[in-house]
């Protein structure tokens, strides 16, 4: 890790994600988490916040940086929150160990997004639901040819961020439908403002 991604990739991102379109979404859809809950790409703890308080959090995330934010939030708004230091491909837990997964602005930073909606679907409950909010292809061409030029460069300033994964395809894939989906743009530039919300379920 160099020291771009050490030292200044972790402010920067905790900077950016406190945009108040992004916040909007997250009072809105971070409360539909119930029971046992798994948050994946916790990050810097910016969800924390807008959990019911009886719910039981389990935060993945690689960046022992941004969780060191996070445990900040998470002691501040008295939430015991277990912290894991892994990624979101190989989930240290037991098949249907969870009644929710929460994933804000994660899925285009993982490396496998396959592979982690796999392990998701083993963890979850059957009944289980995944409250999601992700930026991603635009549906219009001319931004997605401009999403397509700029995400090499994209994903090195941004800590391996995708500009153009299609998120709702990637769930199809995975075996899971969707119980609500919100598309559209949000506040700033068209190239990277493409969001996906809502809940999936298991098909």
């Amino acid at each position: 890790m160099g020291i771009y991604e050490k030292y200044f990739l972790p402010k920067l991102l905790n900077l950016a994600m406190k945009a108040p379109a992004l916040n909007a979404l997250r009072k809105k859809l971070v409360p539909l988490a119930e029971g046992h809950v798994l948050e994946i790409g916790i990050g810097s703890g910016l969800n924390l916040p807008y959990y019911d308080k009886s719910v039981h959090i389990t935060g993945l995330d690689p960046s022992l940086e941004l969780q060191l934010y996070a445990k900040e939030v998470a002691l501040k708004e008295n939430i015991d929150v277990e912290f894991l230091s892994v990624g979101g491909e190989s989930i240290p837990a037991e098949d249907n160990s969870f009644d929710s997964v929460v994933m804000t602005w994660t899925l285009c930073t993982i490396k496998d997004p396959v592979s982690a909606l796999a392990e998701i679907r083993r963890v979850l409950k059957p009944v289980g639901k995944v409250i999601f909010a992700e930026h991603g292809v635009s549906p219009d061409d001319h931004i997605a040819r401009w999403q397509a030029r700029l995400n090499p460069v994209w994903k090195v300033i941004g800590g391996g961020c995708h500009l153009n994964r299609r998120i709702e395809e990637l769930y199809l894939v995975s075996g899971f439908g969707f119980e609500q989906i919100d598309r559209g743009y949000l506040e700033g530039p068209k190239f990277a403002t493409y969001n996906y919300r809502g809940v999936a379920t298991i098909s």
